[in-house]
């Protein structure tokens, strides 16, 4: 190990074969195992014979530790920095102590491994060439509520943590402000229980209704696919909807009827595709 150094190691989020053998080594040879959960860092370490010293480093700690830590790292120390699942400071502890090691001039090396968020998007059926990582959303609730409806405009794949004790209201209100768009739950990732489960946030939702909430829950949602009424009116040719309002005028149809069909054809509302109808018609010159 270089000294003076810190090691920021992705521990598995379940199932323990899958830690590295880079973050096995690591974890043997570092002077010190700075970790989120000590009781969950011990049962991995155990279950590989290590025996490196681990000190808690948990959200309600993270501000006061930090500086000592650092200070152990300038003395020469290596330390390995590990959350309770996963990798540090994705939704977990660890960007005080990255933030506080570069500013005094530690080297900080990545181990990286298992992620619960990639882990779901690769087997999840939601596109995700691109793809937003949210976390938890807010507790409270005109700032969730401002969040959500924020979020419902966003055309990435968008990944959600949340509690399975409240997975099931935050189905609701996503479906509320999103619609019911295709998504898929996992819980218990890599272990002995794992479940993901595909489908619509109401499909999903009518899934899991009655379950016992245990645990934390990785959701994926699909990003906004279909345009708004105003985008797709900017993005319509003058010249298709011409030739339909042609076409549907030899019909014999009466204007409403007209700007009803329209509307369904070309994804508008009943007003727009009036306004258009009506433009077309003093464009012409000729009247409906």
């Amino acid at each position: 190990m270089a000294a003076g150094t810190l090691y920021v190691v992705a521990t598995p989020i379940g199932n323990l074969e899958d830690v590295t053998r880079r973050a096995l080594r690591v974890l043997a040879q570092v002077d010190l195992i700075a970790a989120e959960d000590t009781r969950r860092t011990r049962k991995l370490l155990s279950h590989y014979r290590i025996s490196t010293p681990v000190v808690s480093y948990y959200d309600a700690i993270e501000r006061r530790r930090a500086p000592g830590l650092v200070k152990r790292l300038v003395a020469g120390e290596s330390i390995a920095l590990v959350s309770e699942a996963g990798t540090p400071g994705i939704s977990d502890p660890g960007y005080r102590l990255v933030t506080a090691a570069t500013q005094a001039g530690i080297k900080v090396v990545p181990v990286p491994g298992p992620s619960a968020v990639v882990a779901l998007l690769s087997c999840s059926g939601i596109p995700c060439e691109r793809f937003l990582f949210e976390g938890f959303l807010p507790a409270r609730g005109a700032e969730r509520r401002r969040r959500i409806a924020e979020l419902a405009e966003e055309e990435r794949a968008i990944v959600f943590f949340e509690p399975m004790r409240r997975i099931g209201a935050m189905l609701g209100e996503l479906q509320a402000a999103f619609g019911d768009r295709r998504a898929a739950l996992g819980r218990e990732l890599t272990k002995v229980n794992e479940e993901i489960i595909r489908g619509k946030l109401s499909d999903i939702a009518r899934a899991i209704a009655g379950r016992e909430p245990r645990g934390e829950a990785t959701l994926v949602v699909e990003g906004r696919r279909e345009k708004r009424p105003a985008e797709r009116a900017a993005s319509l040719s003058g010249a298709d909807f011409e030739a339909a309002v042609c076409e549907l005028r030899g019909e014999g149809l009466p204007p409403a009827e007209i700007a009803r069909t329209l509307a369904e054809r070309f994804g508008l509302s009943k007003r727009e595709a009036y306004r258009r109808l009506v433009e077309t018609r003093h464009s012409r010159r000729d009247g409906f």
